[in-house]
């Protein structure tokens, strides 16, 4: 029995298992012996009359949204019921829940919260335009394939806007819905945006976000619709600008600082001019010039004021390299033994629910750690974070391949 096959058993034959407002998403094991990802409708769900016409009308219209970032699925239907959506796309998939729970540190990766919000943005975009809209973009309801984190969308909710109570439809992801969605009120495409922005809102627990991003949330998930972006396109917009404007006053600031650097070098080294009274010299005795005997001044060690500049800059270079190195192996020690307080057997083997709890004090001890360290060594925030997301994500690679490989030779014996 592999690691995989393991999880399976432990689990009841299910992996990467995901609550849905429709019912719950996981991998399973098939009667061909391959894995595929299922959604099991809810049973309250599939006796109802009016979610049973809805998803039935979902199923036919799955197949016409032509766009990457949808998964399109197939119904198994028992009594003239739609009781499981088959996705038809291989591969294995986990929601955004899982991967901030399993990896937190993919949210610290460059450009990661700017592609995410292209792809909602880009499916979103052509949703809207055959009158869909997704309604409740969670961390339970948006996924991705291993690997790529592109974001996927499975089912809209929007086919069910006719269900009498939406708050207990949608549970405990209804804090991801518009006010006025929940109020059965009028729906446009800015119900989207609330929920896009609420999305967003949610990664933050795991990393601070960028001002471009806190301030665009604020504004997304305001509680009057008309206070908020008319549509994700224009969300979008207002990010990139904010990003823009931000790098450039960042640039203008450096740029600002070189300058004054410089001005101040130049006034050093020019001469002062004291008034001096006039005094007749003194006859002029013969010298012998040694440059007239084609002599180098390089012999003395007499050279251009412009190397000592350059030698600056080596040293800074140098002293920058060595600052890193030893946060590196000071942090890489400390995460090691702060990650090893939950990936080990007696945490591996609790429930998903205490693991989950133990993870976020550990998160925020190695995000202390960071903090601490990085100032210590000299080093910028951005530099440090950067540095820490990348020996995160190996250690936590090793340990799992650590604990996979250990439960295989316990299985083996």
């Amino acid at each position: 029995m592999n690691y995989e096959e393991l999880l399976v058993a432990k689990s009841g034959g299910k992996l990467n298992q995901t609550q849905m407002p429709i019912g719950e998403f996981y991998r399973a094991k098939q009667d061909d012996g391959k894995y595929k990802s299922v959604v099991d409708i809810r049973r309250p769900l599939v006796d109802n009359i009016t979610f049973s016409g809805a998803i039935k009308r979902e199923c036919e219209d799955n197949t016409t949204i032509a766009d990457n970032h949808q998964l399109h699925f197939t119904p198994t239907v028992e009594h003239d019921d739609v009781v499981r959506l088959n996705i038809v796309e291989t591969g294995q998939y986990m929601s955004f829940a899982e991967i901030l729970r399993d990896t937190p540190a993919v949210v610290a990766r460059q450009d990661f919260l700017e592609s995410v919000l292209e792809g909602l943005v880009s499916v979103t975009r052509l949703l809207h335009t055959k009158g869909i809209r997704h309604i409740c973009y969670s961390p339970n309801t948006v996924f991705a394939r291993k690997g790529d984190l592109v974001p996927l969308l499975i089912s809209h909710g929007s086919y069910y806007l006719g269900m009498s109570d939406l708050q207990a439809f949608y549970g405990d992801d209804a804090r991801y819905v518009a006010p006025e969605v929940l109020q059965h009120g009028s729906i446009d495409d800015r119900c989207d945006v609330y929920s896009i922005g609420k999305f967003l809102d949610s990664l933050g627990v795991v990393v601070d976000l960028p001002l471009e991003y806190r301030q665009a949330i604020k504004k997304a998930t305001s509680h009057a619709p008309e206070d908020r972006y008319n549509t994700p396109d224009e969300m979008l917009s207002a990010v990139r600008r904010k990003h823009n404007l931000i790098r450039t006053a960042i640039t203008a600031g450096i740029a600002a600082v070189i300058a004054l650097v410089c001005v101040g070098l130049y006034v050093d080294m020019f001469p002062e001019s004291n008034p001096v009274e006039f005094v007749k010299p003194a006859p002029r005795q013969p010298t012998d010039d040694l440059l007239d005997d084609g002599f180098d001044p390089a012999e003395l060690g007499v050279t251009n004021s412009g190397d000592s500049l350059i030698v600056d800059e080596s040293a800074e270079r140098d002293f920058q390299a060595k600052a890193e190195e030893i946060f590196r192996k000071k942090y890489s020690e400390a995460a090691d033994r702060i990650l090893s307080k939950i990936y080990n057997k007696e945490y591996m083997s609790n429930a998903e629910k205490k693991f989950t709890s133990e993870s976020e004090p550990t998160i925020n001890e190695l995000m202390k750690v960071q903090a601490k360290m990085g100032q210590e060594a000299g080093l910028s925030p951005e530099r440090a974070q950067l540095i820490a997301t990348e020996i995160i994500d190996r250690i936590t690679e090793k340990k799992k391949k650590e604990m996979g490989s250990t439960n295989s030779r316990a299985i083996q014996k």
